[in-house]
């Protein structure tokens, strides 16, 4: 039995090499998802107007608001997370926007939220949760700005 944990645990050890690779491609891949997100709030400003004044919901916010920090947060925000800079703070704060987005846009959830919380009518969103959830518990991991400064400010 001693031998099978010990194999067990040179196996484990050998994969979570993995772990820096796995952080950076969740920071990537939610930063760029985000992005383009922003991106055609700025390129369409109309048509960003419409959806915070008729789709969108934003609770607190006036429409003209919402959409403004909508964009610049999506804009602005995933450089950071991509960067892995300020990425615990980052992935919170987008964490939290991304569930404000589930519940502004009830068209992700036509049958009722619970209900589109376990089925897949917004698998992106709950994806992206997940892989902000893990960034803010982990942070940015070893290939981040984040490392390198902290590497940096030892030596200081």
């Amino acid at each position: 039995m001693h031998a099978i944990i010990d194999r067990w645990s040179r196996l484990t050890a050998r994969l979570a090499v993995l772990t820096p690779l796995a952080l950076l491609l969740f920071r990537v891949f939610v930063a760029l998802a985000f992005w383009r997100a922003g991106v055609v709030k700025w390129s369409d400003p109309s048509g960003t107007a419409y959806l915070f004044e008729n789709e969108y919901h934003v609770p607190l916010l006036a429409p003209a608001v919402a959409a403004a920090v909508g964009m610049w947060t999506e804009l602005v925000l995933p450089w950071f997370l991509a960067l892995g800079l300020g990425t615990r703070v980052v992935a919170a704060v987008l964490f939290v926007y991304n569930i404000i987005a589930v519940i502004s846009y009830p068209a992700l959830w036509p049958n009722g939220l619970w209900h589109g919380l376990l089925g897949a009518d917004f698998n992106d969103h709950k994806a992206w949760g997940l892989m902000l959830l893990a960034l803010v518990a982990l942070g940015a991991g070893q290939l981040s700005l984040d490392t390198l400064l902290r590497r940096v400010l030892a030596r200081r």
